[in-house]
């Protein structure tokens, strides 16, 4: 390991990276595959609830997934979201992409969609020392150029199949009703989309959620699991903080 310096999120920092190596188009997730699996997992973090959630996961011992931006409600490279970040990954729950800024990824240049995976993934490498191997686009946003960007960056993109609404406006009381329909359904398996930055959902609709799925009989797993695959590119440790900053 060697030191570095975390830099603020409005800062710059470093040159775009580009990978050399040509690969195919990213391969699309919109469900799991294996049956009788949900994957429980979170977008726009990482927050403030972040440290309470993942106590309360652990407690019904589910490991979920969790779609990381850099600068969304807060910066990744604040102190107190570097801890929230690595308290998830050390544990056991899988961190992946959310991009940096959480924009329409569709609306953007090659160079940008370049840029936006990959600052993200320089502060999980710089803060856990993972290289992320799923990448979920903001608002499910996507066309063939952010495939083609994403499986350059050898990452698979990720969407859902049930979403609790919390970002529409939902109550959690319509939060929980979307879920007890989903059960009552019994799909063979489930890939959810929630959002820790809404305290709601972290201290209600999640709590409720996973009784819900454990008394119908569904097992739990993170999103490399319930797909099949490494949650991670590379695994390498975290890097140093310099002692100047």
């Amino acid at each position: 390991m060697f030191p570095i310096v975390f830099l603020v999120c409005l800062a710059a920092i470093g040159t775009l990276a580009h990978p050399t190596t040509k690969r195919d188009a990213a391969q699309l997730i919109t469900s799991c595959n294996k049956p009788n699996t949900v994957a429980i997992t979170f977008d726009d973090g990482p927050y403030i609830y972040g440290k309470d959630l993942i106590n309360t996961l652990d407690k019904n011992n589910v490991k979920a997934t969790f779609f990381i931006n850099g600068n969304n409600f807060r910066c990744i490279y604040d102190s107190d979201m570097m801890d929230n970040v690595k308290y998830a990954y050390d544990h056991g729950h899988q961190l992946a992409s959310h991009t940096w800024h959480h924009k329409n990824l569709s609306t953007l240049s090659w160079d940008q969609l370049h840029d936006e995976m990959w600052r993200v993934e320089q502060a999980l490498q710089r803060i856990v020392g993972v290289n992320p191997a799923f990448m979920r686009p903001p608002y499910g946003e996507y066309n063939d150029q952010v495939l083609q960007v994403s499986g350059a960056r050898g990452q698979k993109v990720v969407i859902w199949d049930f979403d609790n609404g919390d970002t529409a406006g939902l109550s959690a009381a319509q939060s929980k009703g979307r879920y007890k329909d989903l059960v009552s359904k019994h799909p063979k398996n489930v890939l959810t989309l929630n959002h820790e930055t809404h305290n709601t959902t972290v201290y209600d609709v999640i709590p409720y959620a996973i009784r819900k799925l454990k008394d119908a009989g569904y097992k739990f797993a993170t999103v490399a699991e319930c797909f099949g695959g490494d949650p991670y590119q590379s695994i390498v440790g975290p890097q140093t903080k310099d002692v100047s900053v």
